[in-house]
């Protein structure tokens, strides 16, 4: 893909994450994203063949964003909680963010597109989380930092409250005190000085 194509997808994915954003999944079609973009239906068709392409594109697209920024916060210096701390923080980040949002547009397109398939993309994100929170315990654990008789499992219960409060931050609201709190109790229930 030549420089001007790529740039040219790039736009397109932009314009259809704000659309997505503003509109959920259900309610956005082709010709939404066509309209946004002022462009052609055959210039859209010939970078994405269906709305359900452009989210998976945008979904995977965040992911690397989120372990970018991540990873690049982290140096060799920092300790198991330095890095559960900054981890958090992201996911509050997150959770405060009241517009540019996917939340809504991702619950849409998974409840439309069930599975209970262990490969799909939910599950499969739930799960890295739950491995690289489990292995961040761990750590912890061996440098003296957390105390947690079952690194797996609160890994698990950390994934299912930030999890928890994003379909609450999209349907009743949520503060950045509600937010704290919840992440108050984390930190405590590893035994970490807050």
């Amino acid at each position: 893909m030549g420089e001007k194509s790529v740039q040219k997808r790039k736009y397109i994915l932009d314009t259809a994450r704000k659309v997505f954003a503003e509109k959920g999944f259900k309610n956005v079609t082709m010709k939404d994203i066509v309209e946004a973009c002022d462009i052609s239906r055959g210039g859209l068709y010939l970078y994405f063949d269906s709305t359900d392409q452009i989210l998976l594109e945008l979904l995977h697209m965040e992911a690397e964003e989120t372990d970018d920024v991540f990873t690049g916060h982290i140096s060799e210096e920092d300790t198991a909680a330095d890095i559960l701390t900054l981890f958090l923080k992201e996911q509050k980040k997150e959770l405060l963010q009241k517009q540019d949002s996917l939340t809504v547009a991702v619950y849409e397109y998974f409840f439309v597109h069930r599975s209970t398939d262990k490969n799909s993309m939910p599950r499969k994100q739930f799960d890295a989380g739950v491995r690289v929170l489990e292995k961040l315990i761990e750590a912890g654990i061996a440098s003296g930092e957390f105390y947690c008789e079952d690194p797996k499992g609160a890994a698990a219960n950390i994934m299912y409250v930030l999890e928890g409060m994003k379909i609450h931050a999209q349907t009743c609201g949520i503060t950045e005190k509600m937010v704290d709190e919840q992440l108050y109790y984390i930190m405590q229930g590893l035994a970490v000085d807050v």
